[in-house]
C-alpha cells in the first residue's frame, strides 16, 4: 500500500497543476475562476480569453493526465507491491490526476471539471476510447449546444468503449465508471443551470437553432 499511496499523491500533485492558472500568470495575472462560469478549464478559457489562451490550457491539462499514467506507475519510489496489478496502479494514478485537476492542492482546491485531464489519461492507456468519446461530444454540442451536457455524455460513452475495446484490461472499465460519475458530479452546477434555463450554449455550433426575427 505504500507504493500506491506515494504514487497517488504524486499523481494528484501533477493533476493539481492547472493549465488555466499557469497561463493566467503568463498573460498578466488572469484568474479565470473570477470570470465567465468560474471554471478553471478549457471551455471557460476559450469563452473568456480566446483560442490563443485556451489552446495551451487544454494541452497542459491533457498532458498532465497522460504524464500521470505514463510516468508515475513505473517509478521505483519503493519496491512494487506484489498484491497490486500494474493495470490497477495505472488507472488509480489516472484517477488521482483527474481529482487533482478538479480539486488542485496548488490552487485553493478550486479547479476545472476533469474532462481534459481524463482525455489525457485515455489517450495514454486506452486510445481507442477517444474517437467514440469525441464523436459523442461533437454530436452533443451540435444537437444541443450544451458543452457540459456533451461532456457528461462523452464520459458515459467511455464506459462501454472500455469494456468492448479493452476486455483484458480488467481495471479500466471500473475506472471508466468511476470517472463518468466524477465528471457528472463535477458538472452538477451545469445540470442546475440547464434545469433553470440559464446554461450557456454554443449557439453557432448547433445545426438547428432558432433564428432571430428581423423587423
Amino acid at each position: 500500500m505504500l507504493e500506491l499511496g506515494l504514487k497517488l499523491l504524486l499523481s494528484y500533485a501533477i493533476g493539481s497543476v492547472s493549465g488555466s492558472l499557469l497561463m493566467g500568470r503568463v498573460f498578466g495575472g488572469i484568474d479565470i475562476r473570477n470570470e465567465g462560469s468560474g471554471n478553471a478549464g478549457g471551455t471557460n478559457a476559450l469563452r473568456t480569453h480566446g483560442l490563443a489562451f485556451a489552446l495551451p490550457v487544454v494541452l497542459i491539462d491533457i498532458g498532465k493526465g497522460a504524464l500521470a499514467v505514463l510516468l508515475v506507475p513505473g517509478l521505483g519510489l519503493v519496491p512494487p507491491d506484489p498484491m497490486l496489478s500494474r493495470g490497477y496502479v495505472t488507472v488509480m494514478c489516472g484517477a488521482a490526476a483527474v481529482v487533482g485537476h478538479i480539486w488542485p492542492m496548488w490552487h485553493q482546491f478550486r479547479g476545472g471539471k476533469g474532462a481534459g485531464t481524463l482525455i489525457g489519461v485515455y489517450l495514454a492507456i486506452a486510445p481507442w476510447v477517444i474517437p467514440v468519446v469525441l464523436l459523442v461530444w461533437i454530436v452533443g454540442v451540435v444537437l444541443t449546444g450544451y458543452v457540459g451536457l456533451s461532456t457528461m455524455l462523452a464520459g458515459l460513452a467511455a464506459v462501454p468503449c472500455a469494456w468492448l475495446f479493452y476486455p483484458s484490461f480488467d481495471a479500466l472499465t471500473g475506472f471508466a465508471v468511476a470517472m463518468a460519475a466524477l465528471v457528472i458530479f463535477a458538472h452538477r452546477s451545469n445540470v442546475s443551470r440547464m434545469l433553470l434555463g440559464t446554461e450557456n450554449r454554443m449557439i453557432k455550433a448547433m445545426i438547428w437553432r432558432r433564428k432571430s426575427s428581423t423587423p
